[in-house]
């Protein structure tokens, strides 16, 4: 009889090889965008809340309001890129807008 032991074993490690080399990055890469995706998604509806808040007088500070928001969601994001995302957003909304969002 022929033992396939050593054949078995070699094939589990080249799996487990590939699994950790590419499946778990793959997984975890696709993961973080959908949360970014998500996190630039809220961040955008906040931005025109605060746009549509501010013009109403209902609020005076829109990056403050957006900040707040965006701190009730418990969305992990760090201060500088959620600045950055914020910025994106407004630069956005008054293309979108024909320039009637004002900073």
């Amino acid at each position: 009889m022929i033992d396939v032991t050593p054949l078995a074993n070699a094939l589990i490690m080249v799996l487990a090889v590939l699994v950790t080399v590419y499946l778990i990055p793959w997984i975890k890469s696709q993961t973080t965008e959908k949360q970014r995706e998500e996190v630039e998604a809220w961040v955008k509806i906040a931005c025109a809340a605060a746009e549509q808040l501010y013009h109403t007088d209902v609020i005076q500070d829109r990056k403050q309001y957006v900040i707040d928001f965006m701190m009730k969601k418990n969305l992990k994001v760090n201060p500088d890129e959620l600045n950055k995302m914020i910025e994106a957003a407004v630069l956005e909304i008054n293309k979108e807008w024909g320039g009637e969002a004002a900073e």
